[in-house]
């Protein structure tokens, strides 16, 4: 259970990670994540990444720079430009469904503009879940400077679209439902320079 604490990436660049064991049993037609992040970086970084042997970014939350976020389906990839952060904690979350290709993105507790992304497509299950790098190949492959540097938290995985009132809920730190990925009861294994830590401030 890490609540109240965060993920410390502490060196720029680095090739540290996080291994993250989700129970996937099968495919996923829908899904959402969601993260806070910390971190003072303006280069490009890798904040979630979910790769399949078929394919290394079948899910990616990367940031290629302040005013941006990009999600990754499958391989391809909506934008969502957003104002540049203001050294505070963001929160994001991106939720995606195969039916109408629909992307949902979250900053703060507050929709973006919708985008259309890979529909029809299915997300893989045998799948290699990091934080803090971006995969190139299963499991590895990583470039340092799309390495994530500064704290993570309240990481979750649903295989459903979240509603509008969880996504707030999730941004709030209020309950949420029983998730594949859950930040209070992570199964979780540190490669390299990561500490874990209380949380600072809210």
């Amino acid at each position: 259970d890490l609540y109240r604490k965060v993920f410390v990436f502490r060196k720029d660049p680095s090739d540290a990670y996080v291994v993250l064991r989700a129970r996937l049993e099968q495919p996923l037609q829908n899904f959402t994540v969601c993260l806070r992040s910390y971190t003072d970086l303006t280069r490009p970084h890798s904040l979630f990444s979910y790769a399949t042997k078929a394919q290394d970014n079948e899910i990616l939350l990367f940031k290629p720079k302040p005013s941006e976020y990009r999600l990754y389906v499958g391989g391809k990839f909506v934008t969502f430009r957003v104002p540049e952060g203001r050294g505070e904690w963001e929160h994001v979350c991106a939720s995606w469904e195969s039916a109408t290709g629909i992307a949902e993105f979250w900053l703060n507790g507050k929709p973006w503009p919708r985008k259309g992304l890979q529909r029809g497509y299915t997300v893989g299950v045998e799948a290699a879940v990091l934080l803090g790098q971006e995969q190139d190949t299963f499991g590895g492959g990583f470039d340092v400077y799309n390495s994530f540097s500064g704290e993570l938290a309240d990481l979750y995985l649903w295989d459903v679209g979240l509603s509008p009132d969880k996504m707030r809920a999730a941004y709030q730190s209020l309950r949420l439902p029983p998730a594949l990925l859950a930040w209070k009861s992570l199964s979780y294994e540190v490669r390299g320079d990561v500490v874990v830590k209380a949380r600072l401030r809210e």
